[in-house]
């Protein structure tokens, strides 16, 4: 008689055979996914890096590396580099000016030039245009006030890494917090811009329409963000970091970087 909750050395066997004949899928099939490993700068004065950690964090579900704004080189296998909002050098001279000329600036170019992914919001935004990296400049708003305030951006682009997650002129709400947010550029580039495709946001209303009203800065032709030739490189003013969590006031941006994650 067998004790209760012991199996027989006949039942044993039996069962270890039939696990020994049993057929399973490869690990190698079932892996999950990689995950963007992501990496934000940090400058003097930027101070939403720990904002841009938690939506990064959130969506890549790993924490980005920190990144000193003198350090002359980006760690292994980093696919997106971010550079967050804030007042780097405290906006001396021109926003972003003097963050441009970083001894980190160039491995950030070098990683756009080689097809790396690189983010840029505020701040960040300016610095990618005072770096040669993205076109155009950030003036002071038409206002010349600072604006903290919501607003609406429409998709002008679904098919990237970064929009994919939203859909053809989609509105959806964002979060300004700027002096200097103003997209300024020459007509030749606008141009080119628009034909190129390369627009990724204008300001607009709830509804989706673009107004003067809804373009709160000024901004040439109501441009909120702007995208590299190449689709790699994302710059804009408002902050998609702000909304990723109901406990936030709303998930808005969190499409952005859950696109990114699993680009």
């Amino acid at each position: 008689m067998v004790e209760p909750g012991r199996e027989t050395a006949t039942a044993r066997t039996r069962r270890d055979a039939g696990f020994a004949s049993a057929t399973f899928p490869s690990r190698r099939r079932y892996r999950m996914p990689a995950r963007m490993k992501a990496a934000i700068v940090i400058f003097p004065g930027i101070n939403r890096e720990r904002d841009m950690a938690i939506a990064l964090e959130a969506a890549c579900k790993t924490a980005p590396r920190m990144i000193w704004h003198k350090d002359t080189g980006l760690p292994d296998g980093i696919d997106l580099v971010v550079i967050p909002g804030g007042f780097s050098f405290g906006d001396y001279l021109r926003c972003g000016a003097m963050a441009a000329h970083s001894p980190i600036m160039r491995a950030v170019a070098q990683h756009a030039a080689k097809g790396g992914y690189v983010l840029g919001v505020c701040n960040g935004f300016q610095i990618l245009t005072e770096s040669g990296i993205l076109p155009g400049a950030l003036l002071r708003n038409a206002s010349l006030r600072f604006l903290s305030k919501d607003c609406h951006l429409r998709v002008e682009r679904a098919d990237t890494a970064f929009t994919r997650q939203y859909r053809l002129h989609q509105t959806f709400r964002s979060i300004l917090a700027h002096g200097d947010g103003n997209y300024f550029a020459d007509d030749a580039t606008l141009d080119r811009l628009e034909s190129e495709n390369l627009v990724a946001f204008r300001y607009a209303t709830k509804s989706g329409d673009i107004t003067p009203e809804a373009n709160h800065n000024g901004s040439a032709r109501s441009i909120a963000g702007i995208f590299s030739p190449n689709l790699r490189v994302l710059g804009l003013m408002p902050h998609p970091e702000d909304l990723v969590d109901p406990l936030m006031g709303g998930t808005d941006g969190k499409p952005l970087f859950d696109a990114l994650a699993a680009a």
